[in-house]
């Protein structure tokens, strides 16, 4: 049960690429627009409980309502099509009745801590330390925060068009990582 490093950076690097909280920009100032206010301590400490506390318990959970891993994943992988095809064809599938704030939903949930990121957690479960886990989710979710945080100065910095630009280049890329996910998890439902 000791600090890794190598696992913490292996574990980092496959959490911050299923994160993808760069990748989420477009999204996250959409919603600072839509709702006035991110509450990004709000949103980052929610992310990093529920992806720890998914660590000990979630395979439980899931079998407990009768729903393994793969089902999960699939799942997951039809909400990032959907956040995907959102980015790219500049359309809006999600519809929430004006929020007041961006908090737990959707910013930590599903956005931070998605479905993706709870089937990547239990798949490093199975091939890491548990402390080493948790050391790559902290520093994500710290780097988490500071994008949350400096939002609007990304957004000036990009300008509208370097914000488009962005948002069609990481809907891609997210509708790459959707379909990875789902072809990876379909073919073991029917096994």
């Amino acid at each position: 049960m000791e600090l890794n490093i190598r696992e913490i950076a292996s574990a980092t690097m496959i959490l911050f690429a299923v994160i993808d909280i760069i990748g989420s920009i477009p999204i996250i100032i959409d919603l600072r627009k839509k709702a006035g206010v991110l509450q990004s301590e709000k949103a980052t400490v929610v992310a990093g409980l529920l992806m720890i506390a998914f660590l000990f318990v979630g395979k439980e959970i899931l079998n407990l309502i009768g729903i393994d891993v793969n089902s999960f994943a699939v799942a997951g992988s039809l909400i990032l099509f959907f956040l995907a095809l959102e980015m790219i064809l500049g359309i809006t599938l999600y519809k929430d009745d004006a929020p007041e704030t961006a908090a737990v939903v959707p910013l930590a949930f599903p956005l931070i801590a998605g479905a993706g990121t709870m089937t990547s957690i239990l798949s490093l479960r199975a091939e890491y330390a548990t402390v080493n886990i948790i050391a790559a989710i902290i520093i994500n979710i710290i780097f988490v925060y500071l994008v949350l945080k400096s939002s609007g100065k990304i957004e000036h910095f990009l300008g509208k068009q370097g914000i488009n630009v962005i948002r069609k280049i990481f809907g891609v890329i997210l509708l790459a990582i959707a379909v990875k996910l789902f072809a990876a998890n379909i073919k073991n439902l029917f096994l």
